[in-house]
Order: structure tokens, then C-alpha cells, then sequence
């Protein structure tokens, strides 16, 4: 178990000092398994300022920290007793309902992909309309997968896209639409499968077509025929290949190792208005990220996030790449523990400055934010870095703090860089980009 600092919240065997308020964690979500957390005891003055938060989740393996916080009442174990994760359609229905908020029958907070706090912030994706969001964590790196349908079977393309190029050129001179879908326009699964596409030669706004579709629907539209490639989270790439509806190219990890990827994003005026609230929500979390990181742990995350309340598929479907097995199809199956989800180890919690600052760059490389956008400003408005800080520091994790707000330079599988000192020269080292 994890240390606490006595002064904010002690967890304790036995019973509380007088003047604090005993908190009892017990199972919830829908899931037979016990909770695990213990008894803490709170010091009235750092006492939530409310009990209550509503979450969003999409059915992504990525999700785990949030979901296994509420099963394993590690919310409850901080004083958030009636935090509800709820599942939601689409990334645009998470968007709308973070619009909503709670007090609008809507969610406060969410698992996300990264870039979406800082496009709703400004309002980019929500019609101008402007949100302000924190990002108070990274939930992951890694675990995303880039796939192909049948049709490209005898190609058997990998990380490097290039082959496809003549067979997408062949196609379309044969009048057919190349379909590329990915999950929200500016979010991580469309970043990653255009940078692996652009790196190819392939140009993904004018050699294919770009469509959105929702994790959930991503092997259903394969099955129709609906789309050529694609990239989703996990379960849904395995899944895919279990069902012999097509084969991974690769996993993101292979794109660039250890790539952050969702975040854990909330309303900056309900964290405003409730900062002990939101600490303790995030101290909930990041216990999740934790049990979620130990290997005895990896049977039952799965066997949990399999059930109907969670994501409603087979066990078989998310177990294997959860410890770092990868069946990619075509008889293909490899190892690869080091590219697997991680949620706490190798600094994957932290939220690193340097990485919104890839993240929007890209943005900028695609034309969903202007060429002038001053991009540091806008992380330093939405990254809450600082409030991760402190949460660790409460949990006795303060040897996981990292040094830097920064990661240093990043180096991607064709050999591009991006220096987050100097993101203008990443961009104008790119031949495919719109700005």
C-alpha cells in the first residue's frame, strides 16, 4: 500500500485520531469482486468540499485507472463517496456532456484523449463556444493499434506505411474511397495514423478519406467493409484479429515508444471551485493506475473491465495484449511486454508539458489550430502538472515526480525528432502538413 502524508490523509489500521471522519470504501460498478481499499481517516480541514463527481468513460482498455478506482473504492477511500463513471457513446458525446457539465446533466471530468481538453478550452471542437479544462493526469502511454482490413492481407504492412501508398493510389484510380477512420479529429488515434501514413508518403487528406468512428463501432463498420484502416485503443484491435476481420499493423508503441496517449480531464471551474475534491479524485486515480500497474493484478483488471456495466465483450479480448502479448494476425505473435499499456510505470501518470506541446504541434501540422497559436500559453492554461505534485506527494510517491515539466527530446520510428525547445524546427522537418 502506498504511504500518505499524516497531515493531509492517513490511512489507518485502527481507530482515527478524535476530530476526524472515518471513511468506509466498499465495491461498487456493478463488479462481484471486494474492494480493496482501506480505512483512511480525514482531517476535517482537508475534507472534500463535496462527496460527488460524475466521470466519463469511453470502452477503452485505457480507461482501467478510473474504472478500478470506483470497484476497488479507491474514490471512497478519499472522501468521494458518490463519484459515478459513466460510460458514454463517443468522444463527441463526452465532449458534449464536459460542455453540459454536471449541473447541466452532463459529467464533470473524464478519461479523454489528451488533445480534447485543450480544443473544447478553446472551443474548438464545441461551435467557439470556450470550456476551460485541466488535464490533472496521463492515465497511459502506449496501447493503441493501427489496423488493416482483409483486403491488404498479401501486403502485410507494418510500421512503415510505404507499401500501401501504390495499392491506396491503384484503388482510388479504380474509383473506389479509401476510408482511414480514426475516433474524434485532432485527438491521438488521428494523430497517430497520420503521422504513420504521412511518414509512407501517403497524404491522409488527399490520397484517402478521413472518417470518424466512435472505439465501440470500430469492428463493426471493419466487418461491413466501411473502412480500409484504421486506428482505435485497445480492446478493439484485438478483437478485430480475434474475429479474422483484419490485422494490425502495429501497436502505437512501435510508433514511438512509451507515446502518452489519454488524460484525465476536468472542468478547470469544478476543480476551481473544489480543489480538495479534486485532489482526492485524483489521488483515487492515480491509486487505480498503481493497482492497475501490477502484473497479479492484470487477470482480474481484465475480467472486471470484460463485464456488461464496463465494456460488455469477452475476457479473451483484452486479456492477452494487457500483458504484452500481441497476436497481430497473420499467424504473426510477438512479446512485446515493453510497448504494452502502462499506467504508472516509466513516469506514464505524470502529464509532462513537453508532450501537450507534441500534441498541439501536430495540431497545428493538420490545420485544426492556426499556424500562430501560441502553444505554450495553452498548455500552461490547461496541463495541471502542479496539482499531480501534490497528489503524489500526499501518496508518498514523491520519488515518481519527474525533474522536468519536460521529457526531453523524442525521437519517433522514421528517425523525426521533435524537440519540444524548439517545436517550429519539428514542423518544418515534416514534407506531408497542411501549414
Amino acid at each position: 500500500m502506498t504511504r500518505l502524508n499524516r497531515r493531509r490523509f492517513l490511512t489507518t489500521a485502527g481507530t482515527a485520531a478524535v476530530g476526524t471522519v472515518l471513511l468506509h470504501a466498499c465495491s461498487q460498478g456493478g463488479s462481484n469482486q471486494a474492494s480493496e481499499s482501506t480505512e483512511v481517516a480525514l482531517d476535517p480541514a482537508d475534507a472534500p468540499e463535496t462527496t460527488t463527481a460524475r466521470l466519463g468513460f469511453i470502452a477503452l482498455t485505457d480507461s482501467a485507472p478510473l474504472i478500478i478506482a470506483k470497484v476497488k473504492g479507491f474514490y471512497d477511500k478519499y472522501g468521494m463517496t458518490d463519484v459515478s463513471v459513466e460510460k458514454q457513446a463517443s468522444w463527441g458525446t463526452t465532449r458534449d456532456n464536459l460542455v453540459l457539465g454536471s449541473g447541466g446533466g452532463g459529467i464533470d471530468g473524464a478519461h479523454i484523449l489528451t488533445p480534447m481538453p485543450y480544443l473544447i478550452s478553446e472551443g474548438i471542437v464545441t461551435d467557439g463556444n470556450k470550456v476551460p479544462m485541466y488535464i490533472l493526469a496521463r492515465l497511459n502511454v502506449n496501447g493503441q493499434g493501427i489496423c488493416l482490413s482483409n483486403d491488404y492481407t498479401d501486403l502485410k504492412v507494418g510500421v512503415d506505411s510505404a507499401p500501401l501508398k501504390e495499392a491506396f493510389a491503384k484503388r482510388k484510380a479504380e474509383g473506389k474511397e479509401l476510408k482511414a477512420a480514426m475516433t474524434f479529429p485532432g485527438g491521438t488515434h488521428d494523430l497517430w495514423i497520420r503521422y504513420w501514413m504521412a511518414a509512407g508518403g501517403i497524404d491522409p487528406d488527399q490520397d484517402v478519406s478521413t472518417i470518424v468512428v466512435p472505439p465501440p463501432q470500430m469492428v463493426a463498420n471493419v466487418k461491413v467493409g466501411n473502412m480500409d484502416a484504421f486506428c482505435v485503443g485497445e480492446p478493439w484491435p484485438l478483437q478485430m484479429v480475434n474475429q479474422d476481420l483484419g490485422y494490425n499493423a502495429l501497436t502505437t508503441g512501435q510508433l514511438w515508444k512509451d507515446h502518452p496517449e489519454k488524460a484525465f480531464g476536468m472542468r478547470a471551474d469544478w476543480v476551481d471551485a473544489n480543489p480538495k475534491a479534486a485532489k482526492a479524485l485524483l489521488m483515487g486515480t492515480m491509486e487505480g493506475q498503481m493497482w492497475c500497474s501490477q502484473p497479479e493484478n492484470k487477470e482480474e483488471m481484465c475480467q472486471i473491465l470484460a463485464e456488461r456495466a464496463w465494456f460488455n465483450v469477452p475476457f479473451e479480448d483484452i486479456i492477452d495484449r494487457s500483458q504484452g502479448k500481441y497476436d497481430f494476425g497473420l499467424e504473426q505473435v510477438e512479446e512485446l511486454p515493453d510497448l504494452m499499456q502502462k499506467y504508472w510505470n516509466d513516469n506514464a501518470s505524470y502529464p509532462f508539458k513537453s508532450h501537450d506541446l507534441w500534441f498541439l504541434t501536430e495540431n497545428i501540422r493538420w490545420g485544426y489550430l492556426p499556424a500562430d497559436t501560441d502553444t505554450q500559453a495553452m498548455v500552461d492554461a490547461v496541463n495541471r502538472e502542479d496539482l499531480w505534485r501534490e497528489a503524489a506527494t500526499a501518496l508518498g510517491q514523491e520519488a515518481m515526480i519527474p525533474e522536468s515539466t519536460s521529457r526531453g527530446v523524442e525521437t519517433f520510428f522514421d528517425g523525426t525528432t521533435f524537440d519540444p525547445e524548439n517545436p517550429k524546427a519539428y514542423l518544418d522537418s515534416l514534407a506531408i502538413k497542411r501549414v
